[in-house]
């Protein structure tokens, strides 16, 4: 059909015609995606303005008559069998046929269907998976997550912090890891969460060498020569002939009262037992500062004490080479034991823990130590004993131990040039040895199941026994030095078993300075 003349005698197209182009240049511009198949505008935009010329042949309410390019709609028995068929046939596709295949419906569908596929896509493309599972399989797979990465999984949503922070086994797991003592009994999770926090916290400033804190005791006019810790309190011998007892934590002298010389010092509420260069050892009442018994046969000095009130036995380890066991309330001498060739600079007298073909537990054990061997004795109602063993490091004596020693009835520890030994007390047999090639001959102050605490001439260190590294260390002042390790101790012990959260506070590490003074090391506050 021609319409009226036109410049040049152009065609001029209906209405509608113009209507559809100009529709699909609209859709080509505002819905970019369907510029992917050739023609596709056009087809949409050809089909709306059919619609829109000829209402009656669009598509109608279900059940109505459709115009002849449609056919009447199916009814739901044929439309499900026809979309069984279909979805057969989909499946068989290629994947590459079936995207074909989506390509052409999206082209073919309108405004209503694009709206579902659309809401129905963000439903089937982000699944909460922490929400659809299980609680007990979403469990499973938080252990797999390192805690940093469960904290960052914290801030995803309200769902997945309650998941995680619901989970015991996970922030117990993480705390374990850091060398924190569990609880098991303990099955609240949310305060598992809150002490790991607590955990990393401490060990980040242990890493950062900011976990502790120094003060200073003052009060001797002579070289202090013996210290002994024990529950807050630290007891201070010195040449000025007096000892003193310390409150830690405010840096107050409890008790003051005039003794010997102190080489070696061990104290309970009650009373002082002290060993002296003038080759004796004495008890003292702190409350009156009265000698109650004086305890005289040794030949050289008396560098370390031990006591036990169940025993009513005291035992001094001297200069002559010689152990002495004392009756502790009388103050006479039960027996002399020998065998060691050089100072006897240690005796530890302990409760065993552990079954052997030499001992049974809650036997009591005595350990004294020279320069080169460690010797066992048993203690026990029987006081004439001999020695049951007698360990050492090298056959040669090529190797010194150091004057520090570790015994808590299940293990031995002591340090030398060649590292940490540690032997079983049910075999005798050396367990392992720890050594740190970066760091020679680090001395001995405390072992634990978890940490041990080192320290050489410049630094105090913290090992992580788990994997025998060093994790923190904090320097030190130009303290005394003693060849007998009297001069120095460590503080509280029981964090070196794994930290709790409650156990590190007070008193680290103390050694007697040149100036006569006391420098401490603390546990830092939690921040």
């Amino acid at each position: 059909m021609r319409g009226g003349a036109g410049r040049g005698g152009d065609f001029q197209a209906p209405a509608p015609l113009l209507t559809c182009r100009a529709l699909a240049v609209f859709l080509s511009l505002q819905a970019p995606w369907l510029r992917s198949g050739p023609g596709r505008c056009e087809a949409l935009a050809a089909r709306a303005c059919l619609v829109a010329v000829n209402p009656a042949r669009g598509p109608g309410p279900r059940g109505a008559r459709s115009g002849k390019i449609f056919h009447n709609l199916m009814e739901r028995k044929d439309f499900e069998t026809w979309l069984d068929n279909i979805s057969v046939t989909f499946l068989s596709l290629t994947d590459l046929q079936k995207n074909e295949t989506l390509d052409h419906l999206i082209s073919l569908s309108g405004a209503v269907q694009l709206r579902h596929l659309s809401n129905n896509l963000e439903t089937l493309l982000k699944r909460d998976f922490l929400k659809l599972l299980p609680l007990e399989l979403s469990f499973y797979l938080l252990k797999w997550l390192d805690p940093q990465t469960l904290l960052t999984c914290c801030l995803v949503s309200k769902q997945w912090n309650k998941v995680i922070s619901a989970c015991t086994e996970v922030w117990q797991t993480a705390c374990k890891n850091l060398g924190w003592q569990i609880d098991d009994s303990v099955q609240d999770a949310l305060h598992w969460k809150k002490v790991y926090l607590k955990a990393i916290l401490r060990m980040k400033q242990l890493e950062d060498h900011e976990a502790f804190e120094t003060s200073s005791l003052i009060g001797h006019s002579a070289r202090v020569y013996a210290l002994y810790y024990k529950d807050g309190l630290l007891c201070t011998g010195s040449d000025d002939l007096s000892a003193k007892l310390w409150d830690v934590s405010t840096g107050q002298c409890v008790y003051g009262i005039q003794t010997h010389t102190c080489a070696a010092v061990k104290f309970d509420e009650q009373k002082l037992v002290t060993g002296s260069f003038d080759n004796t050892v004495a008890c003292w009442e702190w409350s009156s500062g009265a000698r109650t018994q004086h305890f005289r046969g040794h030949t050289g000095a008396v560098f370390s004490v031990d006591y036990n009130d169940e025993l009513d036995v005291l035992v001094s380890g001297s200069a002559d080479f010689t152990v002495k066991v004392w009756a502790l309330s009388a103050g006479t001498c039960l027996n002399t034991l020998t065998g060691h060739t050089e100072w006897v600079t240690k005796v530890v007298l302990q409760k065993c823990k552990v079954k052997s073909l030499l001992h049974s537990p809650g036997d009591y054990i005595l350990l004294s130590a020279d320069k080169y061997e460690i010797k066992i004795w048993p203690i026990g109602r029987e006081i004439n004993c001999k020695c049951l063993k007698t360990l050492s490091v090298s056959e040669d004596r090529s190797i010194c131990l150091q004057p520090r020693l570790h015994f808590d009835g299940k293990y031995i520890v002591c340090s030398s040039a060649l590292g940490l030994y540690q032997w079983d007390f049910a075999s005798y047999d050396i367990l392992r040895v720890i050594k740190t090639p970066e760091i020679a001959n680090l001395a001995l102050l405390g072992f634990g199941d978890i940490f041990a605490l080192l320290f050489d001439n410049r630094y105090l260190y913290i090992m992580d026994l788990r994997t025998e590294s060093l994790i923190s260390r904090w320097p030190l002042p130009e303290y005394r030095k003693s060849k007998r390790g009297s001069s120095f101790l460590a503080g509280e012990a029981s964090w070196l078993n794994g930290l709790d959260g409650h156990n590190d506070t007070g008193l680290v590490f103390a050694t007697s300075m040149p100036d006569h003074s006391i420098h401490l090391v603390l546990w830092k506050e939690h921040g």
